[in-house]
């Protein structure tokens, strides 16, 4: 039965974040009587205190997107339910954890700066631009992948594009409400809260529809939508936090806590059975072998690269307190865990060749949840929206921060400072994503394809081969100040490995295409990164 494998994680994953984490928190030395930057750098704009559960709200949104549904789903797909469990929890908890953890750690206690600064202080100026740049072009890959994918979901669902849009003006109302007006967060909860819901039922009413939409550019409506989304991305990266982000992922955190919960329940009422096969081979046709494929298809949800960027990025600089972290940053880690494991039940449940496997990992999330949902009386086809209007939302959280995550970048490469160098560095950040989005890109047969899947096949490795490389940089920090390295140091072994060898399998098989020659860059990056750090460590030694 579905249930036991949805008890049986939820169980794992709780006792992780009592033990386990304890068990951080002692390696670090956690005390709230540190001064966390939030407070000793205020300013008003990106270094601001947050309470720890708007702050999970925030750093789980923007951690979460369609990583933790689209990557479980296609390696269960491709390689059965069970392998694909196995990474999610052994990887949330002893990896992506750890890793998510440490540097969230590691940046307030150097001020709230990059994982590239730390890595600056602690090994080599080199090794800073190259991890700037490393980082930099994951948030392009990130920009490129889920701005697609979110104009293409709009277009295929025109009522959850509505409730994007409602949900932003609801984020900004709530915004004015708790820190401008200053009116508790718990009232502000209770109108704002229910009125998310309710978007989900008005965008079934009036669907935004691709019919109602000025085609802009070309004949495709995704272009349009497209470039509506630039628009925004640009206009939140450069707002204050308050304004729009600590809010907009407060709320959003409640659509995906939602979603858990009615996908929770659902699943431990319908009955439903596990009809896939648990293990399906060890070698897909499409993807490759499960060694070492599976590892960077499954990557938020289990480890994740981009969760450093965040880590050290934002939601440093929001935090209120030293412990706070371990709610936030391990914790926000096993609650995307759960979110993978609801994530593969939607394929699980589903019999080997139900034509419903062959479609798109949106769509499958979606009717899943729908299925889950209608067991608690709620219309099937408004499950459906609502579980893609949960994913929307979060795509976009990860859209507004990962562009707000390269403006910090492009401005630290290049040492920008000033009131209003934030407008220049986000414009350079997006002009990639933009191009690779707005034109119409082909396959070697000359038919249109998605932006998304030209980048796709790069993205998975070079999000892990960063997870690899800021557990790196953690490991040279530890043994640096002369604390234990084992807990951090197997992991990084682990992704290092994993990573480089699904990039050598990329590089053979691409040659010297774009995605090959993107390979071989990525490639030599992390080995001169390894290389650096192997030389620090020997002189710690």
């Amino acid at each position: 039965m579905l249930v036991y494998v949805l008890l049986g994680s939820a169980l794992v994953l709780a006792l992780a974040y009592v033990v386990y984490g304890r068990f951080l928190e002692k390696r670090f030395d956690v005390h709230n009587d540190r001064p966390t930057p939030s407070h000793s750098d205020y300013d008003g704009v990106d270094r601001v205190p947050a309470n720890r559960f708007v702050l999970l709200g925030h750093h789980f949104s923007s951690i979460a997107g369609a990583g933790p549904i689209v990557g479980p789903i296609i390696a269960a797909v491709a390689f059965g339910w069970l392998p694909t469990l196995l990474w999610v929890l052994l990887g949330a908890v002893f990896i992506g954890g750890v890793h998510d953890y440490s540097s969230l750690i590691g940046s307030i206690r150097h001020k709230a700066r990059s994982i590239a600064e730390i890595a600056k202080e602690h090994m080599t100026p080199l090794a800073y631009k190259l991890m700037l740049a490393f980082i930099w072009l994951t948030l392009v890959y990130v920009l490129t992948v889920f701005m697609d994918l979110t104009s293409t979901t709009f277009v295929e669902d025109g009522g959850v594009a509505t409730s994007a849009v409602l949900f932003i003006a609801l984020a900004l109302g709530f915004g004015l409400f708790v820190y401008r007006l200053k009116i508790p967060i718990l009232w502000s909860s209770l109108l704002f809260v229910p009125l998310v819901y309710l978007c989900t039922w008005v965008g079934h009413l009036i669907p935004l529809s691709a019919e109602n939409l000025p085609v802009l550019i070309g004949d495709d409506p995704s272009k349009t939508w497209d470039l509506i989304l630039i628009v925004y991305v640009f206009a939140a990266s450069t707002l204050p936090v308050w304004l729009l982000l600590q809010p907009r992922d407060y709320l959003s955190s409640f659509l995906l806590y939602g979603s858990v919960l009615g996908g929770f329940i659902g699943m431990l009422l319908g009955g439903f059975t596990l009809a896939y096969p648990a293990f399906a081979g060890w070698h897909d046709p499409a993807l490759g072998s499960l060694f070492p494929i599976l590892f960077i298809t499954v990557a938020c949800g289990a480890c994740s690269g981009f969760h450093s960027i965040v880590a050290s990025g934002t939601s440093s600089k929001q935090l209120d307190k030293e412990r706070d972290a371990r709610v936030v940053g391990y914790g926000g880690m096993l609650i995307e865990a759960l979110v993978a494991v609801i994530a593969l039940a939607t394929v699980a449940m589903l019999a080997k060749g139900d034509p419903q496997t062959g479609k798109t990992p949106l769509m499958i999330y979606g009717s899943g949840m729908g299925k889950f949902l209608a067991v608690l009386g709620v219309p099937e086809k408004l499950g459906f929206s609502f579980g893609l209007l949960a994913l929307s939302t979060f795509i976009l959280t990860t859209l507004d921060t990962a562009t707000r995550l390269g403006r910090y970048i492009f401005e630290e490469f290049f040492g920008l400072s000033g009131k209003n160098t934030r407008y220049l560095s986000t414009l350079a950040t997006l002009v990639l994503p933009a191009f690779f989005v707005l034109i119409t890109l082909h396959d070697v047969n000359g038919n249109p394809v998605p932006a998304w899947k030209v980048i796709w096949p790069v993205f998975g490795a070079t999000n892990q081969l960063l997870a690899g490389l800021a557990l790196l940089v953690v490991v040279v920090w530890l043994k640096k100040i002369g604390k234990p390295v084992f807990f951090a140091l197997a992991p990084m072994i682990f992704m290092n490995g994993m990573t480089l060898w699904a990039l050598g399998l990329l590089i053979h098989q691409y040659h010297f295409s774009t995605i090959g020659v993107i390979s071989m860059v990525l490639f030599l990056l992390a080995v001169i990164l390894i290389s650096e750090a192997v030389r620090t460590w020997k002189r710690l030694a």
